[in-house]
């Protein structure tokens, strides 16, 4: 198993409030996580035919049957939404801090039941799939054998690297069996072959303003339908929806935002591209890369047990910072390029950014695809193997 960041902090809360929620990702560790991280507790899962048919006969019986045991892990919880109000009372009652874990792998239905029946009881921890410093840290990236293509294309899902698949053999499974599996329960889609049809319209928009008239067009579907299954595609960590950053400096600003995945190798797939070669002369590649750091950055704070706090911004001449974080009391521009090498022109945007802002301003950063980290007279040029260290400096 590969060390997950997020484990330090699971392990902290777990002494403070009665229940951890571990979401996040279908195969992104969850259940792995929790196992290592509370080895002792009893664990069951609500994917189990048995198990399930217990809890939904007999929720508040079915946790009273196991506080004999160190703990409770109970996966794949809203499956049987049913026991978040049973949850409830046995929190309160034996009040035991991080006694019962639940994982679950839609954000909707989750945050939706904790909000109406655990608020105060809670900590709600993300675990998104590997980051870079994960793989670094366990001697599985190496500079010799990953490239960044090679990383983007594999992407980041532990089981790839915990037992060597071949990226073209697990994604379009796994594709397959979200699309059949959590989006049905989600929302009751019958038409299952344009809503794959969508992803693969929304992987080509990748790093793109979302235009929800273009692709409804294009799928043929209603934008009602077209802003549903947007919603079910995040509820699900398959993408993410960058916000423009709300203070505008005295100009208009582009207010739509703009469409990334969580993961370059679900994009890959989904878009049929099939070697890290192919790639490497795809005319999406600098998008890709986009998505790829912007996630990496938002992993970053999932792994700490906080929520993303990332922008864009754009004006209507055109200027655009590719990300905006929101640090401690500074906003800290990043500028991606997916080139290897820079040129002067490459930090135009950061030195436009930076006289506009002016006290507003954070530490500059251009984030590339090269392996050399610099220091320079606007800020950092950041290796994007060394992204952590944007919100480190």
């Amino acid at each position: 198993m590969i060390p997950r960041s997020l484990e330090p902090k699971l392990k902290q809360l777990s002494q403070k409030l009665p229940i951890i929620a571990l979401v996040g990702p279908r195969q992104s560790g969850k259940t792995t996580l929790a196992k290592n991280c509370f080895n002792k507790y009893h664990y069951v899962t609500m994917e189990d035919a048995r198990t399930k048919e217990f809890a939904l006969n007999d929720p508040p019986y079915f946790l009273e049957s196991h506080l004999d045991k160190p703990g409770l892990i109970i996966d794949e919880i809203q499956e049987v939404p049913s026991l978040f109000s049973a949850l409830q009372v046995q929190a309160d009652t034996i009040n035991k801090p991080g006694f019962f874990v639940i994982t679950g792998s839609q954000n909707f239905l989750m945050n939706q039941a904790i909000s109406q029946t655990l608020a105060g009881r809670v900590a709600l921890c993300t675990l998104m799939p590997l980051s870079v410093q994960e793989l670094i840290q366990t001697d599985t990236l190496s500079e010799k054998s990953h490239t960044i293509d090679s990383l983007m294309f594999t992407g980041m899902y532990p089981r790839i690297y915990d037992k060597q698949i071949d990226p073209l053999d697990w994604y379009p499974t796994y594709i397959r069996t979200y699309i059949e599996r959590d989006v049905r329960q989600i929302r009751n889609i019958t038409d299952l072959s344009t809503f794959q049809r969508f992803i693969g319209l929304c992987a080509g928009r990748i790093g793109q303003l979302l235009n929800y008239n273009s692709l409804a067009d294009e799928c043929d579907i209603a934008t009602t339908t077209v802003k549903s299954w947007l919603s079910i595609l995040e509820a699900s960590y398959i993408i993410f929806l960058l916000q423009p950053h709300h203070k505008n400096f005295n100009k208009r600003l582009v207010k739509s935002p703009k469409l990334f995945f969580y993961d370059t190798g679900v994009a890959c797939s989904v878009l049929g591209i099939e070697s890290k070669e192919q790639l490497q002369n795809h005319y999406i590649r600098g998008n890709l890369f986009e998505s790829f750091v912007i996630s990496e950055l938002n992993k970053y704070r999932y792994n700490k047990g906080l929520l993303p706090r990332t922008y864009f911004w754009r004006d209507k001449a055109g200027h655009e910072i590719d990300c905006l974080i929101e640090h401690k009391t500074k906003l800290v521009p990043v500028e991606v390029k997916s080139g290897s090498v820079l040129n002067p022109r490459s930090f135009d945007n950061l030195k436009y950014w930076n006289t506009l802002a002016q006290q507003e301003a954070g530490k500059s950063f251009l984030a590339y695809a090269g392996h050399e980290n610099q220091t320079r007279s606007f800020g950092s040029v950041v290796s994007w193997r060394s992204l952590d260290s944007i919100y480190e400096e």
